[in-house]
């Protein structure tokens, strides 16, 4: 196992396409697990994910600027003065890249320099996903989540309504279902095709991360005293399905999970600084990080699932073998 001590809360935990762990953090620094250090922003990063290419992070920053990092330096890709870009996703299918700067969206084409593409909405964007093939994608705001077709100029998005604040989201690998966290400890969910809502409760706190795997089988979110994995199997997904928690602790919440795309493996961070991972077919735990500390910010796993990257909010950050 690998540690390190940043000095700046991590913003994300990455692997690359080959497998080497990335992380970006709140000096503003993408710090690669090879030695580089890249400095991205003037101020903090906010925001991280993989690169279409599968080739280093694209960061957003407190100051207005979207940027790909990699371990050679950093090359800016957009840059909205006086605004912070805090909701990055990008799309290795389509090759586009996604980023929030309050009520607007905004997408760029990592294939052509020149195009831009920005959506408006009614109040502030709190999370963005793309779908699975990278054509829409779905701003979480208050009231629900909004859905545009990414390259299309002039357009009237489909509204998935849903009174409340919604901070998180994500799509189920077959496209079919739109899942977000909410601000009052529960999930919401559609159906895509007829909009059909699926409440979701239960949670002792706000779930602040949602995770597929299992070829979308399953997901994990945290905001539980464990891991909380819910059946996506079927034309129906979670409806009328009980979930299940994995690696229950009385004294810890869950505050990061990360899942296996093509497997069973998840990982998972807790709010009293400790790292578990577990094999969901076999029930195996392991514990990559046993110390207690200060919670866990970011989470990432492989993959190849061989291997999970961590990071807390006073900058420790490790990376280990599973």
């Amino acid at each position: 196992m690998s540690t390190y001590a940043f000095d700046a809360y991590v913003t994300a935990a990455l692997f690359d396409r080959a497998g080497r762990a990335m992380f970006a953090l709140g000096d503003g620094t993408v710090r690669f697990e090879s030695g580089e250090t890249v400095q991205a922003h003037d101020g903090a990063a906010l925001a991280g994910c993989v690169h279409p290419s599968g080739e280093g992070v694209i960061t957003g920053g407190d100051d207005g600027r979207l940027v790909w990092s990699k371990p050679d330096g950093a090359t800016e890709l957009a840059k909205m003065p006086g605004r912070w870009i805090d909701h990055v996703a990008a799309s290795a299918e389509s090759k586009l890249v996604a980023f929030a700067a309050g009520r607007e969206l905004h997408v760029r084409d990592t294939a052509d320099p020149g195009f831009a593409r920005s959506f408006a909405h009614e109040k502030t964007v709190a999370a963005i996903a793309f779908d699975p093939k990278g054509r829409r994608i779905a701003a979480a705001t208050y009231g629900g989540a909004w859905l545009w077709y990414a390259r299309i100029a002039d357009q009237k998005p489909v509204m998935l309504k849903w009174a409340g604040s919604h901070v998180a989201c994500a799509w189920s690998p077959d496209g079919k279902f739109l899942i977000s966290s909410m601000q009052d400890n529960q999930l919401h969910g559609w159906r895509v095709a007829d909009e059909k809502n699926m409440r979701m409760g239960g949670y002792p706190s706000k779930v602040k991360s949602l995770s597929f795997l299992a070829k979308g089988s399953l997901m994990a979110t945290s905001g539980a005293n464990g891991v909380v994995v819910w059946p996506f199997a079927g034309s129906t997904g979670p409806m009328g399905k009980q979930a299940a928690e994995i690696g229950y602790e009385e004294s810890a919440l869950s505050t990061v999970v990360a899942g296996q795309p093509g497997g069973n493996w998840v990982a998972w961070g807790l709010d009293d600084g400790r790292v578990r991972a577990c094999d969901l077919a076999g029930q195996r735990i392991v514990n990559l990080k046993a110390e207690k500390g200060v919670a866990v910010s970011a989470v990432a796993i492989s993959p190849d699932a061989k291997r999970v990257a961590w990071g807390d909010e006073d900058g420790g950050a490790g990376v280990g073998e599973v």
